[in-house]
């Protein structure tokens, strides 16, 4: 399908599921054998395909529980480690939480987070409005505490990306209309509302939360105005150099920024993800696509889907048009590192963790007090990651400034047998030499991508968030890859719409570990069709399975919470995008309950618990725009004017808007326990 084609299709109603449209093109040519391809040989290609495996891969993958006669396993639900009364899977204008627990709306697009702001007109709103106020498309949620209690802290949120034809009134698609609409206002808007916030809240005796608005720490991050630095590898290096930047040791702002982490030293880290949608070309072929033929480096940019042409900011600011800066592309994919701490303090790409579409940045800490931090490229067919530091986490919070600055970036490879190594990316080493186009470390990792191709990596079915555990355990979103035709150890089915679950267990239980063993926790759909192939826990209802695993969590019990994020193909579920808990021990393994629901459209972010285990923040993102066309009674596209939802305000005057929902137990106490 060509760009014409997506821009054209009138099953797509609206720019966010025409980015999803483009991204079920791969940019990866190494697909001679996927994790698809790994998961057939391992259990067995006709077993994984019918969702009837034999004893022992269903016992390797599910538990001794999937074996029990039913009356048998029943017993089992008591050994469950969550304790709630699951929600009813469904799709509505509103979200549910489970009972017993209050689900509060903290922050939407649009509320003031720093003193000066002024209240939210979505009618008038102006860049400078914007930038003092919080924005858009909210997705990772990251907390620091301010006291021993708990009580106080600073919230750290990221902001991914716009949907213009719910945010702006009278102004509709975009991209179908080749952006006739966008002015350089209405372009510096939507970069104010990306990027990230910072903000101070309280939770008062009742046990509600709520904005310190004169918070001495409260920022906004943006793409439009906020400076930043380069660090690693790749900074000062010659291809990073711009006619603004001639070191090529800075950049403004960071742009896309899906899920994160926070450091054990309090950082906050910000994953670029999708940035290369936003860069621009006047140059096109007969089809539309961007015409690299005049740019050296055409190869790498096709190999990372630039220019993607999906804003118009390259149109009013230079440094988004590769006519005018070719370099600027490689000074986005990378992940950032904020201190919250200080609202002065200039944010860092961290070159050493590698260029690509970063999902998440999650960290934890090895036997040997290495930091670690795992992370995914969230496209079809591309890696999974991982990097552990050359120095120690100390408890001398400046002295872990350069963590992320020296260490070592590793790429996976999952074989048939079980077993997943982690394969160095450093010059030199094996393929990754001049003779193949890798002149020193800085072009390894700003081509991270060719760099793992060369290596062997193992093409995954859209790696997305990945949770470590300090057992030395660690869990890999596989979100869905329609696109697989062929299957491999650890992507076992073709045309994989609802994706699954990866359990890596490293060696000697030590996250810094090159080698360890993978198996499957869950594979993702409704288990009643055999068709599809999904595979749970007996004990799972009809409203516990679900579809497209994105972001996870782990709350203070150690315990498992995926989020999904099925776009526009919610329909095929019927269920709109929530929180599950998923259990991952004994007899239980393998079971998923539903705990929180999303409205209508609405992306389920986060998750993040407190430490305490008794606060869960929650992100809704695009609420009203993912697939209305499925929801029934209302069954069209989503404008500013006429969305399917105008959750969370329910006013008739104001749109859709993306906010953050924190969640506590009725009564206080920890969550599900």
């Amino acid at each position: 399908m060509t760009r014409k084609d997506i821009l054209n299709d009138p099953a797509i109603g609206n720019k966010a599921e025409a980015f999803e449209a483009f991204d079920d093109i791969p940019t990866n040519p190494n697909l001679s054998r996927t994790i698809g391809d790994v998961i057939n040989a391992r259990y067995g290609r006709r077993d994984v395909l019918r969702g009837m495996l034999g004893v022992s891969a269903t016992t390797a993958l599910f538990g001794s529980s999937a074996l029990m006669a039913p009356n048998e396993a029943a017993a089992s639900e008591a050994q469950s480690r969550y304790k709630f009364e699951e929600l009813t899977a469904g799709n509505d204008e509103t979200h549910h939480v489970a009972e017993g627990y209050d689900a509060q709306v903290l922050l939407r697009w649009g509320d003031p987070v720093l003193a000066d702001a002024p209240d939210f007109d979505v009618m008038n709103q102006t860049a400078a409005a914007q930038l003092t106020q919080f924005g858009y498309n909210n997705d990772y949620v990251g907390f620091v505490p301010l006291n021993e209690a708990g009580t106080r802290g600073l919230l750290c949120v990221n902001h991914e990306y716009t949907n213009e034809e719910v945010m702006f009134p009278g102004l509709g698609r975009q991209d179908k209309a080749g952006f006739e609409g966008m002015t350089a206002e209405l372009i510096d808007i939507e970069m104010a509302a990306h990027g990230g916030t910072v903000v101070e809240i309280a939770q008062d005796d009742a046990g509600k939360w709520a904005v310190v608005q004169d918070g001495k720490m409260n920022r906004r991050v943006t793409p439009l105005n906020t400076a930043m630095m380069l660090s690693g590898p790749a900074a000062g290096h010659k291809r990073m150099k711009t006619n603004d930047d001639p070191a090529g040791m800075n950049v403004i702002g960071t742009i896309n920024n899906c899920a994160g982490g926070m450091t054990p030293w309090g950082t906050w880290l910000m994953a670029e993800e999708n940035f290369h949608g936003y860069f621009w070309t006047d140059v096109l072929d007969a089809d539309g696509k961007p015409d690299l033929s005049a740019h050296d480096d055409a190869v790498q940019k096709k190999r990372y889907g630039v220019p993607g042409r999906w804003y118009a900011w390259g149109k009013f600011h230079d440094r988004y048009n590769i006519d005018k800066e070719p370099n600027m592309p490689n000074k986005f994919g990378w992940v950032v590192e904020v201190d919250p701490m200080d609202p002065t303090s200039t944010p860092i790409k961290h070159t050493a963790l590698g260029r690509f579409r970063h999902e998440g940045a999650e960290t934890t800490v090895s036997t040997d007090g290495k930091l670690v931090v795992y992370m995914g490229d969230d496209n079809r067919f591309d890696y999974q990651y991982k990097y552990v530091s050359n120095g120690s986490v100390s408890e001398d919070r400046a002295a872990n400034a350069g963590l992320l600055s020296d260490g070592t970036l590793y790429v996976a490879r999952f074989d048939e047998d079980g077993s997943v190594t982690w394969m160095p990316l450093v010059h030199g080493t094996g393929p990754l030499t001049a003779e193949n186009g890798f002149n020193d470390q800085g072009d390894v990792l700003i081509d991270t991508r060719l760099a793992a191709d060369l290596l062997g990596a193992t093409p995954m079915d859209r790696p997305e968030d990945a949770q470590p555990r300090g057992d030395g355990t660690a869990y890999i979103m596989l979100t869905n890859n329609n696109k697989r035709k062929e299957t491999n150890a650890a992507n076992p089915r073709s045309k994989s719409d609802f994706g699954h679950i990866i359990e890596i267990k490293e060696d000697g239980a030590d996250h810094a570990a090159t080698r360890g063993t993978w198996s499957i926790l869950v594979k993702c759909g409704d288990p009643s069709i055999s068709e599809v192939g999904a595979q749970w826990n007996p004990e799972t209802s009809e409203n516990g399975w679900f579809g497209s695993p994105d972001n996870c969590a782990m709350d203070a019990d150690g315990r498992l919470w995926v989020s999904t994020d099925q776009g526009s193909k919610w329909g095929k579920t019927g269920k709109s995008d929530g929180l599950y808990a998923v259990e991952t021990e004994g007899t239980a393994r393998g079971t998923s309950k539903l705990f929180f629901r999303c409205p209508v459209g609405g992306e389920m972010c986060g998750p993040y618990f407190t430490d305490d285990g008794e606060t869960l923040f929650l992100a809704v993102q695009h609420p009203g725009t993912d697939g209305t066309k499925d929801l029934k009674g209302f069954e069209r596209a989503s404008t500013f004017e006429d969305p399917a939802t105008r959750w969370p305000d329910f006013d008739p005057k104001m749109p859709p808007r993306p906010s953050v929902v924190v969640v506590t137990k009725k009564g206080g106490g920890k969550i599900a326990v």
